[in-house]
C-alpha cells in the first residue's frame, strides 16, 4: 500500500495523477485542503509520498510550491506530465444559459478563461479544489451553479457534463512532482542509471556576469538547461533565488558540473535527481 498525499479530494487532478504515476500499485490517497497543509502532513510522517503540481503550460509555475519544496526536507523522486482537460458540469437537467455561477480552483478557472468570458452570465467564484466544487454542487443540490473540473470528477459526483474540452489551450499539461522523505529515495526513486534530470535551487551574488558564469559551466559539461525560474530573496536587496531544472546524458558529467558551480553559488540545494517524465495523453 502506497500512502500518497494530494491537494484536493477524490476525483481531482492530483488524485488522477497519483493513480496514473503509481499505476498497478495499491494506492491510498490522503486528502489535504491546501498545499501548505500537504507539506505539513508530509513533514510529520516519513512513510508518506506526495504528488504536487509544480507548473502548467497555460498558467505557468506554481511559485508557492517551489518555495514549499525548498523549505521542506523532501526530495523529488519522479515527475509526471499529464494532459489536463476540463469540463463544465452541473446538476442533471441544467441548461448552460440558466447558470449564474461557476466554481473551481483558481488554476482551472485561469485555464478556461476564454470559454468563461463568452458566458458573462456566470459569476466566477474561486474554490479550493476542482473536484471539491463538483462535490459541493452535488451534495448541496446547488441549482444554477456549475463546476469546472475533470470528467472523472463530474461522473464521480453524478453531475451532467454540459461542455467538454473548455480549456483555452488544448495542449494543456500539468507537471507533477513526486516527493518523499530522503530516506525513502532508494526504495521509490529511480535507479542510478535511469537518472537523467535534476532540480536545484541556489542564489548568486549581485555582481556582473554571475548567472552567465553558471550557464557557461553547464554548457561546457553538456548539461541541458530546461527551466529557470527566479524569485527575489526577501531581505537581501537585488538578490535572486534561481530554481533550475537540467537534463543530462551522463550522471557523472552532471555531478562534475555541480561541483564546478558550487564555489560560485550561495545556498545551493539539490531538490532531487530523478528520471524525466514522458508526456501522458
Amino acid at each position: 500500500m502506497k500512502k500518497v498525499t494530494i491537494q484536493g479530494i477524490a476525483g481531482c487532478f492530483h488524485d488522477a495523477a497519483a493513480h496514473l504515476y503509481f499505476e498497478g500499485d495499491n494506492v491510498e490517497t490522503i486528502e489535504c485542503v491546501s498545499f501548505p497543509a500537504m507539506f505539513d502532513k508530509l513533514s510529520t510522517d516519513a512513510s508518506l509520498i506526495g504528488v504536487v503540481a509544480i507548473e502548467n503550460t497555460i498558467a505557468g509555475p506554481l511559485l508557492q510550491n517551489h518555495e514549499l519544496l525548498r523549505q521542506s526536507n523532501l526530495r523529488i523522486v519522479g515527475e509526471l506530465k499529464m494532459r489536463i482537460s476540463h469540463v463544465l458540469c452541473a446538476l442533471p437537467g441544467s441548461d448552460i444559459d440558466s447558470l449564474v455561477e461557476v466554481n473551481s480552483h483558481p488554476m482551472a478557472l485561469m485555464q478556461c478563461e476564454q470559454f468563461l468570458s463568452r458566458h458573462p452570465n456566470m459569476k466566477v467564484v474561486e474554490t479550493y479544489d476542482t473536484a471539491g466544487a463538483a462535490a459541493d454542487i452535488a451534495r448541496k443540490r446547488l441549482e444554477g451553479h456549475a463546476a469546472v473540473c475533470g470528467e472523472y470528477a463530474a461522473g464521480l459526483y453524478g453531475l451532467e457534463v454540459l461542455r467538454r474540452g473548455i480549456e483555452t489551450n488544448k495542449r494543456n499539461f500539468t507537471r507533477f512532482l513526486i516527493v518523499a522523505d530522503p530516506l525513502a529515495v532508494p526504495e521509490i526513486g529511480p535507479s542510478e542509471k535511469s537518472v537523467d534530470k535534476a532540480s536545484i535551487v541556489f542564489t548568486l551574488p549581485h555582481e556582473q556576469g554571475a548567472l552567465s558564469k553558471i550557464l557557461t559551466i553547464l554548457s561546457f559539461y553538456g548539461i541541458n538547461l530546461v527551466k529557470i525560474q527566479s524569485t527575489p530573496v526577501v531581505g537581501r536587496e537585488w538578490e535572486y533565488r534561481f530554481y533550475v531544472d537540467v537534463t543530462f546524458d551522463s550522471l557523472v558529467r552532471y555531478h562534475q558540473a555541480i561541483d564546478a558551480c558550487r564555489p560560485l553559488m550561495r545556498d545551493l540545494s539539490i531538490l532531487g535527481e530523478y528520471q524525466e517524465a514522458k508526456i501522458t495523453h
